[in-house]
């Protein structure tokens, strides 16, 4: 166990975590509450979660000393909400806060700090009206924070609003922190992130800054640039509290198949393919990944839907569900086809593979250039406004999964291992996440523990 400093003896700080209610965000913070958690006597941590998500988690065994406790299902269900992501958010930023009050007004042991997501800026006014300490958790990258923190640049600068045609190339180079950026690769401008919904992610963005700490869960030397920005503008606490990479365990059956796979797979030989657990793509689209794969004579294993796991030739696997870090570290993996969530960004450098990238929404394009431009370690998979055809994609799989590479998959395979090396030396003893966790336990702990 690390060394962080303690409450005093006979008291406990009481951490309420309130995560956005969907699988990409729920991941990273609970994780994170277990690292803290597991680093001191005096933390005890309960986590927020509407009935269908405790449903869903509430008989993982790997919670250890975090209490579930569970609000009414007010947001549209988790297995809907893509269908209708302008209604979910709304019902998220409208319905969410009324409950959560409520709740609070029932713990037996009122909290000493709230943990909450970003985009549920209620929760800020919520401590703030309480005399709680808030810590506000980014979960997407640091720099997608800065572009968004940075908005009305866009609009001095004259690329918001800004028609993409002709235009989609041109550089951004004015965000803090942030490297030089096509508009096509910024949300807000390619169409993933519509108007009413950016306006009210530039809301929760701007209510940050009556929270007492904001955390990233990102290493510090992916980002350094941006982080030592946003800390000489912003007056509050800032820690990059490292990537949390286990996962909630949902579909323990198919944890074991996978792996029995994979066992049987040479070294390095597998592509990895994932779109994430939220959005998926056409149908038409979908088939040109199977045709494209199958194409290219490469082994893969694919998360996607049941009725596609005969349709994949005899070099290919198909699961609902699998265990993405452990499949990632998998010595037979070679490559990861990722739409480019920061959840998966962070798994795959932690693994140190290569990637293709394939990104849907939000902030995925971004991420997508951070992979490609800014780290060097992937290539673009998908092709701009049109389905990416099975042709390209059988070229640029085969390219990357060859065994004797050429001397640029030689070089990007090295920048993925040089990377890798680097992230676990910050996640390691003494590393920069592990500093910034001990320092922020420290801060935390001095905060008013309740005496019991």
């Amino acid at each position: 166990m690390s060394s962080v400093a303690s409450a005093k003896p006979g008291s406990v700080c009481h951490i309420l975590a309130m995560p956005y209610p969907g699988r990409g965000h729920i991941n990273p913070l609970m994780n994170l509450c277990k690292v803290l958690a597991s680093k001191s006597d005096n933390i005890l941590i309960t986590s927020v979660v509407t009935e269908e998500w405790l449903s869903f988690i509430g008989s993982d065994r790997k919670l250890g000393k975090i209490r579930l406790c569970c609000m009414p299902n007010v947001v549209p269900s988790e297995l809907v909400r893509a269908s209708d992501m302008v209604g979910f958010l709304e019902a998220v930023w409208t319905k969410m806060e009324a409950p959560f009050e409520q709740l609070l007004d029932e713990l037996e042991l009122p909290p000493t700090l709230i943990i909450a997501d970003t985009h549920l800026f209620w929760a800020i006014s919520v401590g703030n009206r309480r005399n709680v300490p808030v810590a506000s958790f980014w979960p997407m990258s640091t720099a997608m924070f800065s572009v968004f923190h940075h908005f009305h640049l866009f609009q001095e600068k004259g690329h918001f609003p800004v028609d993409l045609l002709g235009n989609e190339n041109e550089q951004v180079d004015y965000i803090p922190g942030v490297s030089s950026t096509r508009l096509l690769d910024l949300p807000g401008f390619n169409g993933g992130i519509y108007p009413l919904i950016l306006k009210q992610i530039l809301g929760c963005i701007s209510s940050v800054r009556k929270a007492n700490y904001l955390l990233f869960p990102s290493i510090y030397e992916l980002e350094s640039q941006t982080i030592e920005a946003l800390k000489a503008e912003l007056s509050l606490s800032i820690y990059a509290v490292g990537p949390s990479i286990p996962h909630l365990n949902l579909n323990p059956g198919d944890e074991a198949y996978c792996l029995q796979w994979l066992d049987r797979q040479p070294s390095n030989s597998v592509l990895y393919v994932s779109m994430g657990s939220f959005l998926s793509v056409s149908s038409a689209q979908m088939e040109e990944i199977t045709a494209g794969l199958q194409g290219s004579g490469v082994r893969f294993l694919l998360v996607a839907r049941e009725e596609l796991r005969d349709g994949c030739g005899n070099r290919g696997l198909v699961v609902p569900w699998c265990d993405q870090p452990k499949v990632l570290c998998h010595p037979s993996i070679g490559g990861f086809w990722s739409h480019c969530g920061w959840n998966s960004v962070k798994e795959g450098i932690l693994a140190g593979t290569p990637f293709l990238t394939f990104p849907l929404f939000a902030d995925q394009n971004f991420n997508s250039k951070l992979i490609v431009e800014d780290w060097k370690i992937g290539w673009r998979m998908k092709q701009k406004h049109s389905v990416t055809t099975r042709g390209n994609i059988s070229i640029l799989v085969k390219r990357l999964m060859d065994s004797e590479g050429d001397d640029e998959v030689k070089q990007m395979r090295g920048r993925a291992r040089e990377l890798k090396e680097k992230c676990l030396k910050a996640t390691g003893r003494h590393g920069s996440s592990e500093t910034d966790i001990s320092s922020f336990l420290h801060d935390i702990l001095q905060f008013n523990p309740i005496v019991f």
